[in-house]
């Protein structure tokens, strides 16, 4: 069966997760950064590309690997698996509480560049804001932050 790869990050500052919103593509929701996986990259690779693609941010450090959640999606085509490889993710250096940056290679397609604009969503209003479809592994990164501070 086909399979599409992608990644997603939730980049955390204390109680915070970063999110974001399409300024011209409302329609698209909230979302967290993250996209397709390139042929010949592996996860690591990918999320670590995207996240500075759709954000700007540098000095980025990888925390953690949360998991990976697989679906199916009927408007891609029926028989296509799509696998979400999800990582926790936080910046060593200040980031700003809300900015804007423009994507220029969009991996979905889309004509470039695409306007986002950041902010930080307190953890407590993620599950009702993101789309279910960013929110799989948000039970896990609960649970490794909680660990963390034990």
């Amino acid at each position: 069966m086909p399979q599409i790869d992608k990644v997603y990050a939730y980049i955390t500052r204390a109680d915070k997760l970063l999110v974001f919103k399409h300024v011209d593509f409302t329609e698209a929701g909230v979302q967290v950064p993250g996209g397709t996986m390139e042929a010949g990259e592996t996860p690591v690779m990918a999320v670590m590309r995207e996240v500075f693609e759709e954000t700007g941010l540098q000095g980025l450090v990888l925390k953690k690997y949360l998991g990976e959640d697989e679906y199916w999606d009927s408007s891609v085509h029926p028989s296509v698996s799509i696998s979400c490889h999800f990582f926790h993710i936080f910046s060593t250096q200040d980031v700003p509480d809300t900015w804007q940056h423009y994507e220029q290679h969009p991996s979905d397609g889309s004509p470039a560049p695409i306007l986002f604009e950041f902010y930080w969503l307190p953890f407590a209003e993620a599950d009702g804001i993101l789309d279910p479809y960013f929110t799989a592994m948000l039970n896990q990164l609960r649970e490794s932050m909680a660990g963390d501070q034990q």
